[in-house]
């Protein structure tokens, strides 16, 4: 006879509101030991109180919750209090129960794990520090059920790929609430989407949630529009936001293949010494031309030897953990800091637009206004004037939160307003410090359509992988021992090389009047498409042209607001037809893209 565990925890028609604002309603769900769920939702949805609910902080108004005797749950809020805390192994300790006072072991097991500074202050700990004693802390009981509220936000990459791993072999079950894209669909196996008061699920992974997003939205709208209900504001917001961000995204997709390409060209051409036309091509066109810099403070070397020529267009991400020298090697890039050996060149009428991650250009008392425009209502962005409200709704901002104190902003939105106000200023160089830190996805999908969009040159370090891989066309690696090396490609195909362990080593010294490439590309085999996937190269655009005009000619139709009435069973047809056409066209859009992306992919390994 086969036994199914019963859940470890149930929730049933759960409704919580704080005055006139229901944040949700009628929840239902349970917890099986091992599930992996992620918890999206926009910001203000009510995710974080939803997992106060469930750790037995927050009381809701009605509905019952059942948790099996015994279970225990760890609940890692966003922003935890350490003040009553010497030191960061008291953090972790803290975490034990007064009877297990003695498993301190299990401190020691998971402060050398996570690299944690044990006996730091935490209040003279960085972000990065804190964030990694808070996750010993929720770990260190063993708990059957662990909610983390945005536990990768100030982690650099090595310690978000580390607590990958942990999620992944914890026996209990786990729910995230995180704006890390890859992180979450690393880790989650299925998804709790709370949407408009409503906590909707699906039985996948995160890397699957657009899709499902998508669906739940085109159905949502055919059942509004086509039965004469009004449309909802909020609905139609997503629904452009969804199926635009599809769209826009493969042809960005396509630029950004072409544009890697180019990097790697220009690699291998700054290596050549007889190229003597395209030299004086490439030299109207940089940027920034850095050779031989070299930084050290003490007995450390922060950067060692590093040579770079940046051109014009190119967008360049920077990775490493955290300490390794990426800020600085920005501010040596910038001339902001001044290298102990070697020199940096600036290219002519470079406008340069900084984005700080201290946030210390922003005037705490000046409104969110007075930020943007100090005289008048309007501001000059990217040749034309905005309505400076106007221009705040560009970046999430409510209306009536112009006139707000920038004090009263949350992290995220400070981050947001430093976005605005860096992207505002007329510049062909952008340069951004951990842009994406307490970004919600909203907003990283917004600055990730500004970025591929923007035609100047772009410098970024951010430990948020999957934005990398969407934004940049080559990345800088440092490993944290003064080294710095410059791939050409995603994050993601630099990872692929560390872990394969291919030659991946710091240049060795070059002649004055030249900058080899540190990562030749890997010899392979000359490759071509098969004859069915030149074909569908071919004949998949106008296939797709077909269906967008048929699914025209259904919207006209069921914009008929009689239809259901008259004919319910045209209406029907019509509706599973358009959703039959819809999934069609994302087939073979996708189908396409993958050809091309390998057909690219062939031509530069050639």
């Amino acid at each position: 006879m086969n036994y199914t565990e019963p859940p470890i925890m149930t929730v049933k028609g759960v409704k919580l509101a704080f005055g006139l604002n229901q944040l949700f309603s009628n929840v239902e769900f349970s917890i099986n030991r091992g599930d992996k769920i992620s918890l999206v939702g926009r910001n203000g949805s009510g995710k974080s109180t939803l997992l106060k609910v469930i750790s037995g902080i927050q009381e809701p108004d009605d509905g019952e919750m059942f948790i099996q005797p015994g279970i225990r749950i760890s609940y890692m809020p966003q922003e935890p209090d350490f003040n009553n805390y010497q030191t960061l192994r008291d953090v972790v300790l803290s975490g034990l129960a007064k009877s297990e006072d003695n498993q301190e072991y299990k401190a020691d097991i998971l402060i050398k794990e996570l690299a944690i500074r044990e006996q730091q202050s935490p209040l003279a700990s960085s972000g990065g520090e804190r964030k990694k004693a808070a996750l010993a802390k929720a770990l260190i009981g063993e708990p059957d059920i662990l909610l983390l509220d945005e536990p990768t936000n100030h982690l650099d990459m090595p310690t978000i790929e580390k607590l990958e791993k942990v999620i992944k072999e914890f026996r209990g079950a786990v729910i995230v609430i995180s704006h890390d894209r890859m992180f979450l669909s690393n880790i989650s196996q299925s998804m709790f989407w709370l949407d408009r008061g409503i906590l909707r699920q699906n039985r996948k992974g995160f890397k699957f949630f657009e899709d499902w997003q998508e669906q739940v939205i085109n159905q949502e709208i055919i059942e509004q529009k086509y039965l004469n209900k009004k449309l909802e504001e909020e609905t139609e917001w997503l629904h452009k936001g969804v199926t635009a961000r599809r769209r826009r995204n493969m042809g960005r997709l396509r630029r950004l293949q072409q544009l890697r390409q180019e990097r790697k060209e220009q690699l291998k051409r700054i290596g050549s010494i007889n190229l003597e036309v395209q030299e004086a091509e490439l030299r109207s066109k940089m940027v920034i031309e850095a050779k031989h810099i070299n930084k050290q403070y003490g007995d450390r070397e922060i950067v060692k030897d590093f040579s770079i020529r940046v051109i014009k267009g190119n967008k360049i991400g920077i990775v490493g953990p955290n300490g390794a020298g990426k800020t600085t090697l920005i501010k040596l890039l910038t001339k902001r800091l001044a290298p102990d050996s070697g020199f940096v060149r600036i290219g002519k009428n470079l406008e340069e637009a900084y984005f700080d991650q201290n946030r210390d250009t922003l005037d705490p008392k000046k409104t969110l206004w007075q930020t943007l425009c100090d005289k008048g209502d309007h501001i000059f962005v990217h040749g034309h004037y905005r309505h400076v409200v106007a221009y705040l709704k560009d970046f999430l901002f409510k209306p009536d939160q112009a006139k707000m104190p920038v004090a009263a902003l949350s992290g995220g939105e400070k981050n947001r307003l430093m976005l605005a106000v860096a992207l505002a200023k007329q510049s062909n160089f952008l340069v951004l410090d951990e842009p994406t830190n307490d970004l919600d996805m909203d907003t990283l999908d917004l600055l990730q359509e500004v970025l591929s969009d923007y035609e100047g040159t772009i410098i970024i370090v951010s430990h948020d992988r999957d934005f990398l891989d969407r934004v940049v066309t080559s990345i800088i690696y440092m490993p944290g021992d003064g080294t710095a090396v410059e791939h050409a490609g995603s994050y993601s195909d630099l990872l692929t090389k560390i872990q394969t362990k291919e030659s991946f080593k710091t240049p060795q010294k070059k002649k004055e009047n030249s900058i080899k490439e540190p990562l030749p590309p890997t010899p392979q085999k000359s490759a071509k498409l098969s004859y069915n996937q030149q074909r569908l190269l071919q004949v998949l655009p106008a296939e797709i042209e077909n269906l967008e005009q048929e699914l025209e000619t259904i919207k006209s139709a069921l914009a008929n607001t009689s239809l259901y009435t008259d004919n319910p069973e045209e209406f029907n047809r019509l509706t599973e037809r358009y959703e039959e056409i819809t999934k069609n066209i994302e087939d073979k859009e996708n189908q396409w893209l993958e050809i091309q992306v390998q057909k690219e992919q062939m031509e530069q390994e050639i």
